[in-house]
């Protein structure tokens, strides 16, 4: 199954390393505009890598690298391993903190139709096209993807556990306040373990799919124009962060519609009767309440529309209509039938791929932030879900379908500029990468 393999990770010299909060910075496709341009004002935080600007973005970030790496900005370690990452949080309103386990490696960026390594949605062609070619300029990579893979007996946990009570640094608060916290292993040993572990599973991406095509993208040119290769080329491989699918601290929150508008400048009460032969439609008094009223009920919503809060909940005997082209445990989803029985059959909206281009939809993590869109004005009305379940996630993927748009939202997000990796060719003369070697002697 997935070949994973060590890394000598390229990380911020040991002066700044003790100021990490200062150099590391969210994903691409999560930043916001204010965040960027907050960030970009130090010269030497990790978005210039990660989201380039100017008229050749790639060719901009790979001129700061170069002289990132020249002068010392950037150090890459002497050894090889595999770099041990925990992120210590809080979710809104528990005084619970979580700690979600984890290690990044490179993992061989293989195909979709391999069945290694599992996708549970679509992409945009734009944003995977801007990734490889990023990628292709730099050859380096700044933020690991997130990948899931599943051991019930939890035994690389112990490992992990002992590697990060001697952290390289850590975060004292991301951008998202959690915690993060790197460390390393490079035991020849432990190494060959976690590669024998993965080596019998399959990986589910949980985040990152742009990043991971672009990969894919890159190394299917390289193949191309080097169809002698060995297939051990550091451009094989992807960076990724790996965490177990069973352990409970792998936290996947809600994402909520915001209808923008109802088309046809349809009225609210005819967008009412248009539910009607699907839902029980159930007025409520406090939309506050919502979010409880549908906790873990199936097929169950809550709709806010013109101050006033609903509980939606699908008839059981219409869901045999639910007519999409897809596998049963797609067709089970919540937000399947959401975008079903309300965005095809009460708003007209037909099919996934026009829902997908539709702009009178707008995916909206924060519940209040919905309501009070609403209120403004700002939108017609708020769609509130339910999380989707980690069991549900993994029933889909090996279905071989992809969920609706942003069904997952797994929390906290992988932080940029915690560990970078470069796929030059010149990576892989390191003994340690060629398995003949590294491992035929017993180590």
């Amino acid at each position: 199954m997935a070949e994973i393999q060590p890394v000598r990770g390229w990380r911020y010299n040991p002066e700044l390393s003790a100021h990490i909060d200062d150099y590391v910075s969210p994903l691409f496709d999560v930043v916001s505009a204010k965040q960027r341009e907050a960030l970009y004002r130090n010269e030497l935080n990790s978005i210039h890598l990660s989201v380039p600007r100017g008229d050749d973005p790639a060719g901009a970030a790979l001129q700061r690298l170069t002289t990132w790496q020249e002068t010392g900005v950037l150090r890459q370690d002497e050894m090889p391993g595999i770099y041990v990452y925990y992120q210590y949080f809080r979710l809104p309103g528990s005084s619970r903190e979580y700690c979600r386990r984890g290690f990044m490696c490179h993992i061989r960026a293989y195909d979709w139709a391999e069945n290694v390594v599992l996708r549970h949605e679509n992409t945009l062609p734009a944003a995977v096209n801007d990734r490889a070619e990023l990628l292709a300029r730099t050859q380096f990579q700044t933020s690991a993807t997130h990948g899931l893979y599943r051991d019930d007996d939890f035994e690389l946990e112990r490992y992990l556990d002992e590697a990060i009570a001697d952290p390289l640094y850590q975060t004292e608060e991301d951008y998202q306040g959690a915690r993060d916290v790197l460390a390393v292993i490079q035991d020849a040993r432990l190494i060959r373990r976690f590669q024998q572990v993965l080596a019998q599973r399959q990986v589910i991406l949980a985040d990152g799919h742009h990043r991971y095509e672009g990969s894919l993208a890159y190394r299917q040119a390289r193949m191309a124009a080097e169809p002698h290769n060995t297939g051990q080329e550091p451009w094989h491989f992807h960076l990724m962060y790996l965490t177990n699918s069973a352990a409970d601290d792998l936290r996947i929150l809600p994402t909520h519609r915001l209808l923008l508008e109802l088309p046809g400048a349809l009225a609210d009460a005819e967008f009412l009767t248009r539910l009607e032969p699907y839902f029980t439609v159930v007025p409520k008094d406090d939309a506050y309440d919502l979010p409880e009223l549908i906790a873990g009920k199936p097929w169950a919503f809550g709709l806010y529309l013109n101050g006033q809060a609903y509980k939606l909940r699908l008839k059981p005997e219409v869901h045999q209509q639910l007519a999409w082209d897809t596998t049963a445990e797609v067709k089970a989803l919540d937000l399947t039938v959401l975008h079903f029985f309300v965005l095809e059959k009460a708003l007209g909206i037909v099919g996934p791929d026009a829902q997908r281009t539709w702009p009178g939809v707008a995916y909206v993590r924060n519940f209040s932030e919905c309501l009070s869109r609403v209120d403004r004005q700002e939108a017609r009305a708020a769609l509130i879900v339910n999380e989707v379940t980690m069991e549900e996630v993994e029933r889909v993927c090996h279905s071989g379908a992809v969920m609706p748009p942003k069904s997952t939202f797994f929390y906290p997000k992988t932080i940029g500029g915690f560990l970078f990796t470069s796929i030059r060719d010149d990576e892989h003369h390191h003994a340690f990468y060629a398995p003949h070697l590294a491992f035929s002697t017993g180590l």
